[in-house]
């Protein structure tokens, strides 16, 4: 890939990263609910179905899912179910005001939770953006503006993958840390409940848009 390809595609970047869309309320979710450090996990996983989806386009099989119709639905599907789910889970979230401090005496019991719940966040973040077919039909129509088909195409999906996880790590960093800001300043458990429910209703939202998604003919 040209240097001049790759600082248009580095631009592009920013604009996909910083669009609204279930990744970034779901970043902005965990950071609410979490605080930075432990909701940035979420975001972590956000990156790997972004390099997950990358995966199935470069191998072609994105191609597949978004001209087979069984295919194109039942992905369709699974992902509006998901993301109606977790805005279920947000809504009925326990209106805490803050993230429990770890208590001292139980520090390693209170380590193993902790990290159980980074991975949850990581699998949760990654389970958005792969069940995603809007981000599969959106790879296949920009992406291949930005290869250069005379070249190996598998270092150039490298570079690509790269830099929108570089992108996508430096925007959701900062709606999570927006949202943790806001965590912060809230000390009333019925502000907490409304938040929740805020972000629940925009992963609904979310689901209920994605279920209305067409693939392209």
């Amino acid at each position: 890939m040209e240097w001049s390809t790759w600082l248009a595609f580095f631009a592009a970047s920013w604009a996909i990263s910083l669009s609204p869309g279930a990744g970034a309320v779901a970043a902005m979710s965990a950071g609410l609910s979490h605080g930075f450090v432990r909701g940035y996990a979420m975001t972590l996983g956000l990156v790997l179905g972004i390099w997950t989806q990358i995966l199935v386009v470069g191998l072609g099989l994105g191609a597949l899912i978004a001209t087979s119709a069984p295919g194109f639905t039942l992905v369709k599907w699974a992902g509006a179910a998901y993301l109606i789910w977790l805005g279920i889970q947000q809504w009925r979230a326990p209106a805490k005001p803050m993230v429990a401090e770890v208590d001292t005496q139980d520090s390693d019991a209170a380590g193993a939770g902790l990290r159980t719940r980074r991975r949850e966040l990581v699998l949760r973040g990654w389970m958005i953006n792969t069940v995603n077919p809007k981000g599969t039909v959106f790879l296949l129509a920009v992406v291949p503006q930005f290869l250069e088909l005379a070249q190996p195409l598998a270092p150039q999906y490298g570079v690509i993958a790269l830099t929108l996880g570089f992108t996508d790590l430096v925007v959701m960093a900062g709606y999570t840390a927006l949202a943790a800001r806001v965590l912060r300043s809230l000390r009333e458990a019925h502000h907490i409940r409304v938040m929740n429910r805020v972000f629940g209703s925009l992963f609904v939202g979310a689901g209920a848009l994605l279920a209305t998604f067409k693939r392209a003919v």
